[in-house]
């Protein structure tokens, strides 16, 4: 007679494997979003190299320009005097094309196999990446092949956000989601960060390679994702997640046919069954408008517009201000600029963590914003006046501007995309990430192109107007922050009723 495991041994077992491929999954697409944020930063890193002084350095021989023209080793048509509203424009192409894919792509997202899709959109991305580090080769100096490039670009990349995140909720219940995805999202950080390493590594040589190499290297990992995504716990016979209440919340929902005291058991045991013999069913996909229903999804959405303005702004122009302000070397200033990133991932992992402890995902966002405000005043006047206080100020600044855009764009997200009213239906997730994202967008196409415009009037008037974007971002949040403090007020005074009683 066949001897059965101990039920101790059992769980351990069936424990462990749940965790290996739930660590899987967050590791595979915390490497995928780093690819796709490593392939936008070379452009930040690049631009100082675009358009540069070039008194200092010896001509060539052949070289045509006059004696004194001190752009003669800029790029055309980056080599005039709005230089800054052409790279403006190389930006907005990317950053507007990105808006307007991204709310189309949640539905696509839905709709297709998020391996395929994460994988076709990876490699297209390394590609038109590697096409902008060609121009350089191909000896290419009209703008509107560098817009075309930054159009498609930002068009394949929407096929990222809301494939990851709705992978990661699929795989992760409620419980420390904010912690999680605090930690998961650091890829953008660390994406930040690699992109301008690997960037300061040619740009002053041949800076087509900036592009170039990170492209190859986006393209690898699309390779990877075909190969090894998993997209349902489900299809590896893993335990779900749960993503809101519990046994209580089932029992008292109206959509509940069961009355009796066994009824929440006695599903659970009949859906367990199911998920065992039964191949996985996927649900049906929610509308734009359904999803736009959903408490919390407009005021969020509208909050991100504005705190993803300031976050883009600092994440494409950053080196430029550094290289301008402080008079740094194109590497020096992409290098440094890094700091503001290493700032965003520990302000995203104390968000998570806070938002997960208090319950309170709003009011952790809004006090964030508010002392982002006088800490970006502060730098623009005494960050530059020393190294160590420029270190400190851009991790700071890092942690409070970061730290709300990484908690709404991810445990944000996957709430309401797994919002109770949605009667256990996670589908919406693609396409509230979406939403939410595609609104973010906005403001991200916006930041760079009033940078752009603003700043030959001078750097102060540019976080002038990042400030005023900080302090609506915060004004859009109000209403949560005002539930949010009356349910802590509600479970105080149940608290003391338990207590008294």
């Amino acid at each position: 007679m066949r001897s059965s495991l101990a039920p101790g041994v059992w769980f351990f077992r069936a424990f462990s494997r749940d965790s290996w491929f739930r660590g899987f999954i967050l590791l595979l697409t915390f490497l995928i979003y780093t690819c796709y944020h490593m392939s936008r930063k070379p452009i930040s890193v690049v631009k100082s190299r675009l358009h540069q002084n070039c008194s200092e350095l010896i001509k060539p021989i052949n070289d045509t320009h006059s004696l004194n023209d001190t752009t003669w080793c800029s790029w055309a048509p980056f080599d005039k005097d709005d230089y800054k509203e052409l790279l403006g424009a190389v930006d907005n192409a990317f950053l507007v094309a990105y808006a307007i894919g991204m709310f189309i792509s949640g539905m696509f997202g839905e709709r297709l196999p998020l391996r395929y899709y994460l994988s076709a959109g990876m490699l297209l991305s390394g590609l038109f990446t590697s096409l902008f580090g060609l121009g350089y080769f191909w000896n290419i100096h009209m703008l509107w092949y560098f817009v075309l490039i930054q159009i498609c670009n930002g068009l394949v990349q929407t096929t990222g956000w809301p494939s990851v995140v709705t992978c990661v909720g699929n795989w992760f219940g409620k419980g420390k989601r904010g912690l999680i995805m605090g930690v998961w999202n650091s890829h953008t950080s660390v994406g930040n960060i690699l992109g301008s390493l690997i960037a300061g590594v040619w740009v002053n040589q041949h800076w087509g390679l900036s592009f170039i190499v990170p492209g190859i290297i986006t393209a690898a990992v699309g390779v990877l994702t075909f190969f090894f995504l998993i997209e349902h716990p489900e299809d590896v016979d893993c335990t779900p997640p749960q993503h809101h209440g519990g046994p209580d919340e089932d029992q008292d929902s109206p959509q509940d046919p069961g009355n009796g005291p066994y009824s929440n058991r006695e599903s659970g045991l009949e859906t367990a069954a199911r998920c065992s013999k039964e191949p996985y069913e996927e649900p049906a996909a929610i509308s734009f408008l359904g999803a736009l229903r959903i408490p919390g999804v407009v005021e969020f959405s509208l909050c991100l517009l504005f705190a993803k303005l300031v976050s883009y702004t600092f994440l494409y122009w950053l080196p430029l201000y550094i290289s301008n302000v402080a008079h740094f070397s194109a590497k020096e200033a992409g290098d440094l600029s890094t700091l503001f990133d290493v700032g965003g991932i520990i302000g995203g992992i104390v968000a998570g963590l806070i938002s997960d402890r208090t319950d309170g995902r709003a009011t952790t966002c809004c006090i964030m914003l508010i002392l982002a405000a006088p800490m970006m005043f502060l730098y623009n006047y005494i960050g530059q006046n020393g190294i160590t206080s420029s270190i400190v100020m851009l991790i700071v600044c890092g942690a409070l501007v970061n730290g709300p855009y990484a908690l709404i764009t991810t445990a944000v997200s996957a709430d309401l995309g797994t919002h109770k009213s949605l009667q256990g239906n996670a589908k919406a997730l693609s396409t509230v990430t979406a939403i939410i994202d595609g609104t973010g967008s906005i403001g991200a196409a916006l930041g760079p192109l009033l940078a752009g415009l603003i700043s030959p009037t001078g750097w102060n008037n540019v976080f002038y107007m990042l400030i005023s974007a900080d302090i609506l971002a915060c004004l859009f949040l109000c209403r949560l922050v005002y539930k949010e403090i009356l349910a802590w007020k509600s479970s105080l005074t149940r608290d003391r009723g338990y207590k008294e009683i």
